[in-house]
């Protein structure tokens, strides 16, 4: 599955138990009801954000994650969250053209 958006927030890394860490990102998402969705990288991934600002406009690639969580009175709860594990820039010509660039700057582009 894949998410397309603008990058509203970057949140710290966090480091759990045992060294696992996480790194999440707050997207506002591209659709015909628009969303504000936290997305988490987790171990490895996390350095896919390193690249990337607020207000860039992005597509991640994700896995949706569901777990069961017993409490310990013995209720069974379940939580989702979404995961990524590829992110790519998107740009626009429009916002190129729009910019107070010399337009000439950008006859290398293919597009």
């Amino acid at each position: 599955m894949e998410i397309i958006g603008l990058v509203k927030t970057i949140f710290s890394i966090q480091v759990l138990k045992n060294g696992f860490k996480k790194r999440e990102i707050l997207v506002f998402t591209e659709e015909q009801y628009p969303q504000n969705l936290l997305i988490e990288f987790i171990q490895d991934k996390i350095k896919l954000l390193d690249s990337i600002k607020i207000e860039d406009r992005i597509k991640i690639f994700i896995n949706l994650k569901g777990r069961k969580w017993t409490t310990p009175n013995g209720s069974v709860k379940y939580f989702n969250s979404i995961q990524g594990w590829k992110i790519e820039k998107i740009v626009n010509k429009k916002n190129i053209s729009s910019s107070k660039t010399d337009v000439n700057e950008f006859d290398d582009f293919p597009f």
